[in-house]
């Protein structure tokens, strides 16, 4: 009887997943899934959500994972809905309660009947200027090597974490309420490493009382919106977005002649007159057909240099 054919491997996934995340999981439980799914290990994600937060988590898989650190950087737009007048320790519903204050009657009042609120116009006001913030206790930021949340339900951790400079790009306010409590609905766009959890804390104080997120709705990372994402339980290999594709949203684009695709493969530099559109910034370096070649950047001499490759496929 003749031996049968072994069949070929079938291709490790690669590519990008727009993930639009359901309230519970953290972003490790939904790696976790994206990884049995796709029957792969190789899976990151840019830019944690908290357990209580939902929508936009840009996943990694593959080849496409070497784009982390510059998905990763990318602004975030986020909507949520702040209560006014309880704080917990963790800055959102998921936390105990430490502290409750009184909500000025002005700003229940202006919610009430629809009326302006010069007291809100100025704590927003604030914090659309804010250019440095102190990060909850209760966050994955190291201290000493260890992250901040298990120091602080250790009740190890005995002072506030230092400011982190942030940058706020939007801040608006969508809405409010002051019937059974007072909430206030909020769009902010803000860079890499802002807390909405501290803005909830922040803008209380600024309005003279105590506050927390009651919700929180990742709808924009980088150049993928929630239209782009899929249900956790949707996750499969024809959802991927090709990595060459995701790369050329994610950032600006350089193509290059053979002559510079010669040199990336060889480790050089390459000429300015083998690239097009060449950029100052991390860019998606593409060949002529379009597949990525590496990610680079054009030095202030004008010829280019590969912050991180991606070689061609074998028999490609």
């Amino acid at each position: 009887m003749a031996a049968s054919t072994p069949r070929p491997k079938a291709p490790a996934p690669s590519g990008v997943l727009i993930v639009d995340k359901p309230r519970g999981p953290t972003s490790h439980d939904v790696v976790a899934r994206v990884r049995r799914a796709l029957s792969t290990r190789h899976v990151g994600h840019a830019g944690t959500l908290d357990p209580m937060a939902t929508g936009v988590l840009v996943i990694a898989v593959g080849e496409a994972t070497k784009l982390v650190p510059w998905l990763t950087a990318d602004d975030k737009t986020y909507e949520t809905t702040v209560r006014l007048g309880v704080e917990t320790d963790t800055l959102d519903a998921e936390g105990t309660e430490t502290s409750r204050a009184p909500v000025p009657d002005e700003l229940a009042r202006a919610l009430r009947d629809g009326s302006g609120s010069p007291l809100l116009d100025a704590a927003v006001a604030v914090e659309r200027a804010r250019t440095a913030q102190v990060p909850p206790a209760f966050s994955a930021i190291r201290v000493g090597g260890r992250r901040a949340h298990e120091l602080a339900r250790a009740g190890r951790l005995e002072a506030d974490l230092p400011e982190r400079p942030v940058e706020v790009r939007a801040l608006d306010v969508l809405g409010g309420r002051a019937d059974d409590g007072v909430e206030l609905v909020l769009r902010v766009a803000s860079t890499k490493g802002y807390f909405v959890r501290s803005l909830a804390r922040d803008l209380a104080r600024g309005l003279g009382t105590v506050g927390h997120l009651t919700a929180l709705r990742r709808v924009r990372s980088g150049a993928f919106t929630v239209d782009d994402a899929i249900a956790l339980d949707a996750v499969r290999p024809d959802a991927l977005i090709g990595v060459a594709d995701a790369a050329a949203r994610a950032l600006p684009v350089t193509v290059l002649d053979e002559e510079g695709v010669r040199a990336v493969s060889y480790g050089r530099r390459v000429a300015p007159e083998q690239m097009t559109a060449a950029h100052p910034r991390p860019s998606a370096w593409l060949d002529r057909a379009s597949r990525l070649v590496a990610i680079g950047e054009r030095g202030p001499d004008g010829w280019g240099r590969v912050l991180r490759g991606f070689p061609a496929p074998a028999g490609a």
